[in-house]
């Protein structure tokens, strides 16, 4: 179960009700940052836009692909740990907004975290150290520590284990 907190709305659906979940200044300066990081090809540059801007957890020598989507809403609630890719045209989400209600989450990545390309991530959900996630997967619960997973719905391909006997029996055939 991913964890995110519920607020029910009456009337119209909670998108209709956004800008009394979040300022409106705040929405435009973080898709403007957003909008640059994502066309940039300096990847020190994006990490610096993230924690200055967007008030993000960003490790060191973590790396945002080109396209990367960030939660235009609530980027705060995001933290990657170091040494993690993200790949090209992920998305990662700290908010949905529902008919009857709208949810926040964190979104923990772990460190020498793998995320490929086209993979959506949706809030409240960790994704743990050295996980490798395969392109365009919806990780809509967490990922275990060392674990590769991917499709849709997100499935775990290989435990942390089990790929390391992969590991160990390739190295013994060689």
């Amino acid at each position: 179960m991913r964890r995110t907190t519920r607020y029910p709305v009456t009337g119209a659906n909670s998108l209709w009700h956004v800008y009394k979940t979040v300022p409106f200044w705040k929405v435009v300066k973080n898709f403007i940052v957003i909008q640059l990081a994502r066309y940039t090809p300096f990847l020190g540059m994006k990490n610096w836009l993230y924690r200055n801007f967007l008030r993000m957890k960003v490790g060191d020598q973590t790396s945002f692909a080109l396209m990367v989507m960030l939660d235009v809403m609530f980027p705060e609630k995001i933290s990657v740990g170091r040494n993690t890719v993200i790949g090209y045209n992920t998305t990662i989400l700290a908010h949905e907004y529902l008919i009857n209600e709208y949810r926040l989450g964190d979104v923990e990545i772990g460190s020498e975290v793998l995320i490929g390309a086209n993979s959506t991530i949706l809030p409240g959900v960790i994704i743990g150290d050295g996980a490798i996630v395969s392109a365009g997967t919806l990780v809509h619960k967490d990922v275990p520590a060392g674990a590769f997973v991917g499709g849709n719905p997100m499935r775990i391909i290989y435990t942390k284990e089990e790929l390391a006997n992969r590991g160990e029996e390739a190295a013994s055939q060689d």
